[in-house]
């Protein structure tokens, strides 16, 4: 999964946008029902009041943008809110209807690590909808400063509600085209950049563009393009979070989880399978609880540990990580241990003291590709290193990251692995990155 977890550890351990206006209304109540504290809001689009009554809606649209991000998950989120930020037409295409990805609807609501030896190492976008989601609800941020004895320690519980309703709300600040429920069919490059055929229920959508980011988790645009991914035949397990018994302080602790053997984020087909084995599992431990505690709460999403990744121009390689290799084209760090979960379990290998890897942009490319680039866990890596570059700090700054790369791209008619390194490095310093330096 894109995001940090600690299975091995007790459970409880701007752009304005007027054409998206909400008109309240009164409170209603049903014949022999009463609704308690009900409020009613009418969508007005462009200026013309959306009737309640039944209407024919449009199900081909045609647009146009200079990016497309494909995944509004760790690594989306950012990429889109960067990309618009930025100056470009921004779509965002997400095949769920909320944002965050493992964050939210996966439950590993506890992204890490910004933070290594003392020391702040990932700032930039995904800190600020971070920090801002503790601080509106109320929470408690670390202390940096200090360096724990457990690297799980400094990780940071956000409310997973706040952090989606709060990502949603930079996204269109900064003037980007969210289209939940949407995803890509079919591709083709043009002189410019990309068609791209995009589908949802009662939507056929015709994109053109100049560049896509795809932050697929398993990058499946891709490999839908024809390049080159690697993946194991044996998965890491997923994870099922829930909450048996108790209360669930939303934002303020951990859940409970459960592996799941065999979750294979793939196709629709095997996430369903990992769907069904994962609540079968929960049901068990809620029948064999006898009636002494309660399912509290249940994700609607199993966390996935890896799918596919990239073979990149560049391919981070474990011993790369171990030592903190610096590449000449980093532009992002990354921290965490070695991370491989089995059957068996999980035994964190932490990097040796003062160690901080770092992520290079050619890692971001898709060997032989122009005109796309990725960004989260199908980071270009053997096993063993993606096992530590796939948590959510890391996905963060490398969406940033990778938006930065794709905008320049488009402005100047290149491609992101062509991009000025100064003039992708200044673009990420002036929207508060940290970049790795010599």
């Amino acid at each position: 999964m894109s995001a940090s977890d600690s299975s091995a550890y007790p459970a409880n351990s701007s752009i304005p946008l007027d054409r998206r206006k909400f008109l309240s209304a009164g409170a209603a109540s049903v014949a022999g029902m009463a609704i308690a504290s009900t409020t009613h809001i009418t969508l007005a689009r462009d200026g013309i009041k959306v009737s309640s009554e039944p209407e024919e809606l449009a199900t081909d649209l045609t647009t146009d943008v200079d990016v497309v991000v494909v995944g509004g998950g760790t690594a989306g989120t950012i990429a889109a809110i960067q990309s618009g930020r930025a100056g470009a037409k921004t779509l965002l295409l997400e095949r769920g209807g909320q944002l965050g990805g493992m964050t939210t609807v996966g439950g590993v609501c506890y992204p890490g690590l910004f933070d290594a030896w003392g020391t702040q190492i990932i700032m930039g976008i995904g800190w600020e909808l971070t920090k801002e989601s503790v601080e509106l609800d109320g929470g408690r941020l670390p202390d940096f400063s200090v360096v724990q004895k457990h690297h799980w320690m400094n990780q940071i519980v956000v409310n997973q509600h706040v952090y989606s309703i709060l990502a949603e709300e930079k996204l269109l600040q900064a003037g980007v085209e969210i289209a939940y429920h949407e995803f890509i069919q079919s591709a083709k490059a043009t002189p410019e950049g990309w068609e791209l055929g995009c589908v949802g229920f009662g939507t056929n959508r015709k994109v053109t563009c100049k560049q896509i980011i795809d932050c697929t988790g398993g990058a499946e645009v891709v490999g839908m393009l024809g390049f080159e991914r690697m993946r194991e035949d044996i998965t890491q397990p997923g994870s099922y979070l829930f909450q048996l018994g108790g209360n669930y302080e939303v934002g303020r602790k951990q859940l409970h989880q459960i592996y799941v053997h065999g979750a294979d984020s793939t196709n629709s087909r095997t996430v369903t399978e990992a769907k069904l084995a994962g609540r079968k599992l929960v049901l068990k431990k809620l029948r064999d609880a006898k009636g002494k505690k309660r399912l509290m709460h249940l994700q609607p999403e199993p966390g996935f540990r890896e799918s596919y990744r990239i073979r990149g121009e560049t391919v981070i390689t474990v011993d790369d990580y171990r030592s903190g290799k610096f590449f000449d084209d980093a532009i992002c760090y990354a921290f965490y241990p070695v991370d491989l979960h089995t059957k068996n379990g999980v035994k964190p290998e932490p990097l040796k003291e003062g160690v901080v890897p770092t992520i290079p942009l050619s890692a971001l490319i898709p060997k032989g590709s122009e005109n796309i680039i990725v960004a989260g866990r199908s980071v270009s890596s053997d096993r063993l290193a993606n096992s530590g570059l796939r948590v959510q700090a890391p996905c963060m700054a490398m969406g940033q990251a990778a938006a930065c790369a794709a905008v320049l791209a488009a402005m100047n008619g290149t491609t992101p692995g062509k991009v000025p390194l100064h003039e992708l490095k200044a673009l990420l310093n002036n929207h508060d990155a940290i970049v790795p330096e010599a």
